[in-house]
Formats: C-alpha cells, sequence, structure tokens
C-alpha cells in the first residue's frame, strides 16, 4: 500500500535538505500549467520553503483555455506569480527558420515546451533560483515528455512517483480536488494524453509497480514506448578519450 502522508513527508525533508545543499537562500521556481504536477510540486515546495521562496511562471501560448485552473493554483498557495506569454516567440523561430529547411511536426510540437524551460531559467537566474523539474514516472516510463522541454529542471521531486501516486500526495496536501484529477490535455489536438497514448495512466501504474497487464497489445506498447525513450533519462555519453 502506498502511504501518501509518509512520502509527502519525506519529500518535503528531501526538498528541504536539497535547498540546504545547494542555495540556502533561494527560490523554487516552477511552471505552473494548473494541472497536478505542477500543482502538487507547487504545494511540496510551499510545504519545505514557505510560500514566500515560491516562484510560480504561468507561460500561455497566446490564449490557454484553461488558464483559470494555473490561477486557481497560485491563489490557493498564495504565492507570487509570473505571466509570460511565449506566442510571440514561438512565433519569432518558427518565421526565422531557413525555408528550405522543412520542420517536422515533432520539432514544432516540441517547440513550445523547450521555450518554456528557457523562460523558466530566465526567471529563475534573475530570482536566485533553482527550476522544479514536474514530470512523473508514468510520462517518463513512455517518455510522454520533452527533453530540454518540461523533462529538465534542477531538482524532481515527482520523478519516481506514479500518476495515482502524486494525485493521492495532492489529496494528501489538501489540494483543489479539481486540480488533482484535472483530465490532462496536450494542448494541441484537443485529445486527453490517454487518448494519444491509446492505455489509461490506470493501466500504466499498474504495470509499472507490478508487472501486471491484460491486454497483450498494450503490453508490447508500452515496452515499446519505454525502450524507445530510455535515453531520455539518461545522462548524456561523453567519450573518454583515456578508454
Amino acid at each position: 500500500m502506498f502511504d501518501a502522508i509518509k512520502v509527502k513527508d519525506n519529500c518535503i525533508l528531501w526538498i528541504k535538505k536539497f535547498f540546504e545543499e545547494n542555495g540556502k537562500d533561494c527560490n523554487a521556481v516552477v511552471g505552473i500549467s494548473g494541472g497536478k504536477d505542477s500543482s502538487v510540486a507547487a504545494a511540496l515546495c510551499v510545504e519545505a520553503l514557505g510560500k514566500e521562496r515560491v516562484i510560480g511562471v504561468l507561460m500561455p501560448n497566446g490564449e490557454q483555455s484553461d488558464i483559470d485552473c494555473a490561477y486557481k493554483l497560485v491563489k490557493h498557495l498564495g504565492i507570487k506569480h509570473f505571466v509570460v506569454n511565449i506566442k510571440d516567440a514561438i512565433e519569432g523561430l518558427k518565421i526565422n527558420f531557413p525555408q528550405e529547411l522543412d520542420l517536422s511536426r515533432q520539432s514544432i510540437v516540441n517547440l513550445p515546451p523547450r521555450i518554456r524551460m528557457s523562460t523558466l531559467y530566465a526567471v529563475s537566474q534573475s530570482v536566485n533560483g533553482r527550476v522544479v523539474n514536474t514530470c512523473n514516472l508514468s510520462e517518463d516510463w513512455v517518455g510522454y515528455s520533452t527533453r530540454y522541454g518540461d523533462a529538465a529542471g534542477d531538482f524532481s521531486p515527482l520523478s519516481l512517483l506514479t500518476v495515482d501516486e502524486v494525485k493521492q500526495i495532492g489529496k494528501a496536501l489538501g489540494l483543489p480536488q479539481d486540480l488533482v484529477d484535472k483530465v490532462p490535455i496536450d494542448g494541441l489536438s484537443g485529445k486527453t494524453d490517454e487518448d494519444n497514448l491509446c492505455f489509461t495512466y490506470d493501466e500504466l501504474d499498474r504495470y509499472i509497480r507490478t508487472g501486471e497487464i491484460e491486454n497483450a497489445d498494450k503490453k508490447e506498447k508500452i515496452d515499446a514506448l519505454h525502450k524507445r525513450n530510455r535515453f531520455k533519462l539518461q545522462l548524456m555519453p561523453v567519450f573518454d578519450p583515456q578508454i
């Protein structure tokens, strides 16, 4: 059984230790989407550091239909926040690529999260901060993150916790129910993460923790995604001239 209270308390202590060792006077800077991961990560940092040392950054790409969830989170936590609209940065880059370069769909999809991470580090270096990585184990397991985008950060409180475990911690932290249970949408096609993945997070979480899954096709897809995307979670290979 997953003990959400115990894990929450241990994670708070872990965050405190990280800042003791990596910036006693630094602030936690977290990108706020209004979803469960950024909500839980921000709330854990507030518990560890106090709300005065947690800074949220809202980064809509033009109009964001669920931006109200992000505002609700920063208001609930009482943290300082900045709003940086990244639309002009994205469009500026796209129109300045050489015409003969046919940008792939995937490169265009990954552009916003990478610009968001550049924005977070610009804010962080301006406010004496450390950037919070908000990825969870379930998404990382199947590569549902952008390398050097949302997969980047200075410390990661949720990377070894499944979606279900993150939700349990969110409830233990007393976060609004609608933020904890908010269905993640990719923001591009209007589809949910689970629609795009073709399996549910409940199925994935169970498979990660127990190795059990009934549907052979889903097992095969999960295994293939995990194998293909493991490089995202590893340090960059470095050539050793001494070998």
